[in-house]
């Protein structure tokens, strides 16, 4: 009989790494994960609470993790830790309960991108 040390002398390094390295790139995004058949849902827990809002289900993970950064960013404010920081570069956010004002964002119907 085999004792602990030993089987895990046999396993190679480059095995525990590549796992180590699998279970990394599963948790890529923050608040979504995969369901058995394949789609990625979102969800967040509510703030001071053990329940959590349900954001949907989504085709793919870049798509669950922006849904859960509008929710994160709604409920949280500015200092959320976000999946893609780098799209809120230019929101700008009024008072200290995260609300952002619509009004001071550029109108799509009047923009001068055609």
């Amino acid at each position: 009989m085999e004792t602990a040390r030993e089987v895990a002398a046999a396993v190679p390094a480059s095995t525990v790494a590549s796992t180590a390295a699998t279970r990394k790139r599963e948790k890529q995004y923050k608040g979504i994960r995969m369901r058995k058949w394949g789609k990625w849902v979102a969800e967040i827990r509510e703030p001071n609470k053990r329940s959590r809002i349900w954001l949907g289900s989504y085709s793919t993970p870049e798509a669950a993790a922006r849904a859960y950064d509008t929710a994160v960013y709604y409920l949280r404010g500015p200092s959320a830790r976000l999946n893609f920081p780098e799209l809120l570069a230019g929101v700008t956010v009024e008072g200290g309960n995260g609300a952002v004002d619509l009004n001071k964002l550029p109108d799509p119907e009047t923009s001068d991108d055609d």
